[in-house]
């Protein structure tokens, strides 16, 4: 309990001290307890400060979360000789009912279709030398009731084309368009969204962290995102659909008349030419090569850093291919691969909170705690790596399991020792909390300093 207490002291600051000892109260019951993380189990393993109406008042308080993550991060995580990319993604929860807060229709990639639940979009600093991710500022997303009807206008738009088996229309440029400047872009709300939180997350950093790349997933591989990350003074890292039309840049002769040419060849996935070619490796009977080129989409206003993997099963001859790309023209291929491979430690975040620290499990319908629910199950991802890099030193292989079991184990003796008429040796309580705290372990470390 005490050194949660020293680790929530740099967010004095940023709340209240009721809030802090609320906090505290909460963590230590969020890391010793099993089963659903709901407001009444904490209240039951929070013990004596921790009653139901405690556990209630701390959701229901209005509380910074964007400061109170900054100020964590710089306090235990931050390193100032580490580069850090900043990450985003979105995390769809399910759940039933209709009166849960921003309560709709979200695509889930678990599922593979829409289903109800709430939308939370995390921001996350990636560090590239320590290879993780650590959630810095997450938001709810509320889709409008405008926005509901134009999706639901446009969806029902393509089941009657597809009933009634319509033709597209004539192939080419309709007649009467005209050129549009692919300099102003309008963002859709969402983007919108994203790009205020965005600059909300540099304006607490407030230049402290050098960010230059922001590092997202495919659903943004296109031009209103690039446009959106660049309006932030950041570049995009980001992945094309693998039918992606690339053109290549016109370099023959000018024709005499009318504007000079800009597009060149289309490039073809399966006939890239060997001047593109960087490197090539043969791995486990699968074969990679790997282009890389600036290339130009007619979509986008400027040239794309592109990066293409090919793998080729050499048994079955199979063949696959990944497009990446960046909006920073200086990037090696290695260097944009490396980036883009970071993304995915956001992923675990979101596992370890829906496993473990309740983001799946609450029951909450109000506005403000539904955000407090969500925002302290990604906080607590944070207090678990500071927690655990106690004992890592010891077995690099301590993991979220071992430390549960860790504060269960400590929260069954300190019950027990309430219950003896008189208490034993310090020795000997030390020996009781050492035993009983690697019970339901997989691996065992010893802590680098007093954690109870």
């Amino acid at each position: 309990m005490s050194d949660i207490v020293t680790l929530l002291q740099c967010t004095r600051p940023s709340l209240t001290t009721t809030t802090v000892r609320q906090l505290s109260r909460i963590i230590v019951a969020m890391l010793a307890m099993s089963g659903r993380v709901t407001m009444l189990s904490l209240s039951r393993w929070a013990g004596k400060g921790g009653s139901y109406r405690t556990v209630q008042r701390f959701f229901y308080t209005v509380i910074p979360w964007a400061t109170v993550f900054w100020v964590f991060f710089r306090a235990h995580l931050c390193h100032p000789d580490d580069v850090y990319l900043l990450g985003g993604d979105e995390c769809v929860v399910t759940k039933s009912g209709k009166k849960t807060y921003g309560l709709d229709r979200f695509f889930s990639s678990l599922y593979g279709k829409p289903v109800p639940g709430l939308s939370f979009f995390t921001l996350s600093l990636i560090s590239t030398q320590q290879r993780r991710s650590y959630p810095t500022m997450v938001e709810q997303m509320v889709r409008t009731e405008a926005e509901k009807v134009a999706t639901q206008a446009k969806s029902h738009k393509k089941t009657q084309q597809r009933k009634k088996n319509a033709p597209k229309g004539k192939p080419g440029r309709p007649k009467g368009s005209k050129n549009k400047e692919k300099t102003h872009v309008p963002l859709s709300p969402e983007l919108q969204r994203i790009q205020t939180m965005i600059h909300k997350q540099l304006q607490v950093i407030g230049g402290m962290i050098a960010l230059t790349h922001m590092v997202l997933d495919g659903h943004f591989g296109n031009h209103p995102a690039v446009h959106m990350v660049r309006g932030c003074g950041l570049h995009l890292i980001s992945k094309l659909r693998h039918d992606a039309a690339l053109y290549f840049p016109y370099d023959g002769p000018y024709a005499g008349r009318g504007p000079r040419r800009k597009y060149g060849d289309k490039l073809d996935y399966h006939n890239i030419p060997v001047q593109s070619l960087t490197q090539t490796t043969v791995e486990d009977n699968i074969h990679t090569r790997i282009y890389q080129g600036q290339l130009l989409h007619k979509e986008f206003a400027q040239p794309l850093n592109v990066v293409i993997l090919v793998k080729t099963n050499l048994t079955t001859q199979a063949c696959a291919h990944v497009v990446l790309f960046s909006s920073d023209l200086d990037l090696s291929d290695v260097q944009l691969i490396d980036k883009y491979s970071l993304r995915f430690q956001i992923e675990f975040n979101f596992r370890d909170a829906k496993q473990y620290w309740g983001l799946e499990d609450f029951m909450h319908v109000q506005e403000t705690a539904v955000s407090n629910a969500a925002n302290f199950s990604l906080f607590m991802v944070n207090v678990a790596h500071v927690l655990g890099g106690h004992f890592r030193n010891g077995n690099p292989q301590f993991g979220v399991l071992d430390l549960k079991a860790y504060f269960r184990g400590h929260k069954y003796v300190a019950e027990t020792l309430k219950l003896l008429p008189q208490s034993p040796e310090p020795a000997l309580i030390a020996e009781i909390f050492d035993q009983v705290s690697r019970l339901g372990r997989v691996h065992n470390a010893e802590p680098a300093l007093n954690m109870s």
